[in-house]
């Protein structure tokens, strides 16, 4: 996939951060973060794109994913905040309270384009479903919710696996039955979310297919 970007290099004390952004906004995509349960409804533009964003962000360990979703057009059904999302690795170390700071230095970016290997990305995720069967699996998305951002913290493979399963959603979402009368289809959910210790309710990110609003211009395949 061809992804068109917006690349940012700020500072914050003797620290340089690369962060990049999509070129143009999703805005037919939604997200709301888990209080116990988070949403996120998404086209097929936004669903692709964001598929796309993954498998970079899986092969790019120096580099903040950052995706504005809170300005975008209002969906007409979900539950929660808003909020914007940020794709990092654990090894580089961000803190979702350096984010704000971060954020406001988000200017002047220059333009970027890269290309995804899906086959590579297949492979990965494939890998990391196979180890998640081990007793002593860890390769989880560790998360936070601060400044109305979720923040997503993984490794190569468990963001591979999440690119799949939005590719899987993009490409299977028109398909559904009633999505052309605007009704959403629940098409799957964000990977191995790290549990808050003590049991309870668990978390969980539900991804899905929603087309955008005037229906009348969205066909189902085949149709």
């Amino acid at each position: 996939m061809r992804l068109r970007l917006r690349q940012f290099r700020p500072r914050t004390g003797p620290h340089e951060h690369r962060v990049v952004q999509p070129w143009q906004p999703l805005r037919h995509t939604s997200l709301s973060a888990p209080e116990p349960i988070g949403l996120l409804l998404g086209d097929h533009d936004g669903l692709n794109r964001l598929a796309g964003l993954f498998s970079f962000a899986a092969y790019s360990r120096h580099t903040i994913v950052h995706v504005p979703l809170r300005d975008g057009v209002p969906p007409d059904e979900g539950w929660g905040e808003p909020t914007d999302l940020v794709l990092a690795h654990h090894t580089l170390g961000l803190r979702s309270s350096q984010w704000p700071e971060l954020r406001q230095k988000l200017r002047h970016g220059t333009p970027l384009t890269v290309r995804t290997d899906e086959a590579r990305t297949a492979r990965d995720a494939a890998r990391w479903r196979e180890r998640r069967e081990r007793a002593d699996f860890r390769e989880e998305l560790r998360h936070a919710t601060h400044a109305r951002t979720f923040f997503l913290f993984g490794s190569r493979d468990v963001f591979a696996e999440t690119a799949t399963s939005f590719a899987h959603a993009a490409g299977w979402g028109p398909r559904q039955k009633d999505v052309a009368k605007g009704h959403s289809a629940l098409m799957t959910e964000l990977p191995a979310l790290v549990q808050p210790p003590g049991g309870g309710h668990s978390l969980d990110v539900l991804i899905c297919f929603k087309p955008y609003p005037p229906y009348a211009h969205f066909k189902r395949p085949g149709h």
